[in-house]
């Protein structure tokens, strides 16, 4: 199932309005005699159409009542807890997109630099690719409109190049070398889009994947990774699900039922309705079922992370570390209503195999919108000590192991927020784009040079040299960041990191990227000193 943020609106109606609408949506406008329930429904149904009515006739101004409606439905799920949220028809292809593992558009990667949108990459296999569209391509029209220096975004960029697939635009192209514009017509097509977005080999025997997200091709992607890596000698595994938010959970089952061995339990849900009512066990011999596996987590990991992540715990097959997770134990169902729009509502909990609901309380939807800033200044990002469990939320694993419900997945060692490997200037260099223009600049101007480069050697020997360092000041300056040297000086190794990550993204993607950027990483750092104790836990079951 999927999660989103639930959307919020300045307008809204009264709850009673709310009210009857709801029983529109659940039980339709007719009823036969029936129970008292029903009956009351047949009510509020009426209310609201005569509430509704009288606005449409009698208001002083001309009302919108199809938004009158919408804010309506919005405001009763809302009001039901914090993950039951309502799709318009229009924003539904938009809301389902990230979790589809595709996209429909012209298949690029670009920024916007200095007003002037950029092709930072053509992606692999799309029509722009296929068409010559080149890294460093500045986009100055879109159908005959001029798209450069006109404040365009992210999101008018997106707007007016994602479309159907087999629908057609042109985009006019300003290219390095070339006296004038070239036009092309690209005919639109799917552009995969991908969850795993990284696996690599650590050193000789240890592997790693990050799981952005659990959409509709992750474990297929999972799968990929996990078999190349143990073609090339991994026997011990860290899955890092950090600030992954969730997703389709029937592939988090199918991941977590390649570590587990047997028909054990994974998952179970509970609703009002039984059929609502589900259990998942493992069903086939997994890739992964022997070797240490480490599982990351942090306070962004939420959903479907939290059911892979409670599998692996409560099985002792796993050694989580990090620290807490968010605390989402809702499955949402996605209900078409019949205008296209959709309806995501809670329709079950889930548990973890000891019995464990890790869903938060939610009594006050404001406390708990403010949960993850309310957990960082009572210090729990910062000390373990700081988080209390209600021994009435004790479990046990298989091993007899104590975990507790109540609230997200503790982990079995706690790596507290490392606030050191900060520096404010660098921050504002990344919210100012700066970084982003400096080094695409940097790759335009040394491509053939980089690209003759093997990425271990790129990894081991390339340096970020002082003249570097200026230019990237110099960007900054240009883009209203004041240089700060001394910072900058202070806090070199980590200007240099992010340089070299950034870099070498361009020139071997997410594979080179992770590699440089998780020495960044404090709970990865953390985890790989500690497969002693994953393999103690995995003996612990014999």
């Amino acid at each position: 199932m999927s999660d989103y943020k639930n959307t919020k609106y300045q307008i809204r109606l009264p709850l009673i309005l709310a009210l009857g609408l709801a029983g529109g949506i659940f039980i339709g406008a007719t009823f036969s005699e029936s129970s008292p329930v029903q009956n009351d429904l047949n009510k509020d149904i009426q209310k609201f159409k005569e509430v509704l009515t009288l606005i449409d006739r009698n208001y002083v101004d001309e009302v919108n009542t199809s938004d009158l409606v919408e804010d309506a439905i919005s405001h009763m799920l809302n009001k039901l807890d914090p993950h039951s949220y309502y799709i318009s028809a229009k924003d539904k292809v938009a809301a389902n997109e990230d979790l589809q593992g595709n996209f429909e558009g012209i298949g690029i990667e670009f920024n916007i630099f200095k007003d002037t949108i950029v092709v930072v990459t053509p992606l692999s296999g799309g029509p722009s690719e296929s068409l010559g569209i080149m890294s460093g391509d500045q986009i100055i029209a879109i159908d005959d409109k001029n798209v450069a220096g006109v404040g365009f975004t992210n999101r008018d960029v997106q707007k007016h190049l994602k479309g159907p697939k087999g629908s057609q635009v042109k985009v006019t192209i300003k290219r390095k070398n070339k006296k004038s514009p070239i036009d092309f017509e690209i005919i639109r097509d799917k552009i995969p889009q991908y969850s795993v977005d990284a696996s690599y080999m650590i050193d000789d025997e240890k592997g790693y994947i990050k799981i952005s997200r659990f959409a509709a091709t992750t474990y297929e992607e999972f799968r990929v990774a996990l078999i190349k890596l143990k073609g090339e000698g991994m026997t011990k595994l860290v899955l890092d699900l950090q600030g992954n938010g969730g997703g389709y959970m029937n592939h988090a089952i199918n991941i977590a039922d390649e570590f587990i061995a047997g028909d054990k339990k994974i998952v179970y849900t509970l609703g009002k309705e039984t059929r609502f009512n589900s259990q998942a066990n493992g069903q086939r011999k997994g890739l992964f079922e022997d070797g240490e596996l480490i599982v990351l987590v942090n306070e962004g990991s939420a959903s479907a992370s939290e059911i892979v992540t409670g599998a692996l715990q409560d099985n002792d097959r796993a050694l989580v570390v990090g620290r807490r997770s968010f605390g989402k134990g809702l499955v949402q169902a996605p209900m078409d209503l019949t205008d296209g729009s959709e309806m995501r509502l809670t329709i079950s909990r889930y548990y973890t195999p000891s019995g464990r609901s890790i869903q938060k309380p939610y009594d006050d939807l404001e406390d708990y919108s403010g949960d993850l800033i309310a957990r960082y200044k009572h210090g729990e990002f910062f000390s373990a000590d700081s988080i209390k469990f209600n021994d009435s939320l004790k479990y046990e694993t298989l091993s007899g192991r104590s975990v507790y419900g109540g609230g997200g997945i503790m982990p079995d060692y706690f790596v507290p927020l490392d606030t050191s490997a900060n520096s404010t200037y660098l921050n504002k260099l990344f919210i100012s784009n700066s970084i982003q223009e400096f080094t695409f600049k940097y790759v335009n101007d040394n491509k053939k040079t980089l690209e003759a480069m093997d990425y271990k050697d790129y990894f081991n020997n390339f340096k970020v040299s002082q003249q570097m360092r200026d230019e990237l000041a110099s960007i900054g300056k240009a883009n209203g960041v004041k240089p700060d040297f001394n910072d900058m000086n202070k806090n070199q190794a980590l200007f240099d990191l992010h340089i070299r990550a950034q870099i070498a993204r361009q020139i071997w993607d997410n594979e080179g990227f992770y590699p440089i950027f998780n020495q960044t990483n404090e709970v990865l750092q953390q985890a790989v000193k500690l497969f002693d104790q994953a393999e103690k836990l995995d003996r612990s079951k014999l």
